[in-house]
């Protein structure tokens, strides 16, 4: 059971940043595909099954605040992933400042799969 959440937890991570990457891509072309509405809907519903599967690989392997300080490592760069997303998307004021945290959003998401990776959250640094 724990294998097969696993596997649909980093499908779901690999899907979430291809639309990432792409979404990046139709912003910087400023292509009127942003707008269509599966766009707008498709990562919402693939975050939702990504950060659930998560939540329930946590929970599996009974993570407590700090009891797998690896695990809470990554949540917490989750948030500044999230963060310099919305700025890359939609958020940043000017291109620069999109681009900008659009490349800080692949360093975080490299980091944190170093962590899932390596256990630890020295990351590729271990």
């Amino acid at each position: 059971m724990y294998l097969t959440i696993k596997t649909i937890h980093m499908t779901c991570a690999l899907i979430s940043f291809t639309g990432f990457l792409l979404r990046s891509y139709l912003m910087v072309i400023e292509s009127h595909w942003l707008n269509q509405k599966w766009v707008l809907i498709a990562p919402h519903v693939i975050d939702s099954i990504f950060l659930l599967s998560g939540a329930t690989m946590a929970f599996m392997v009974n993570f407590g605040l700090f009891n797998q300080f690896w695990l809470t490592s990554k949540l917490a760069l989750l948030m500044f992933y999230l963060f310099f997303v919305g700025m890359a998307l939609n958020r940043g004021r000017t291109k620069a400042i999109r681009i900008g945290s659009f490349f800080c959003a692949l360093l975080t998401f490299g980091y944190i799969v170093g962590i899932a990776v390596h256990k630890t959250p020295l990351s590729w640094f271990s």
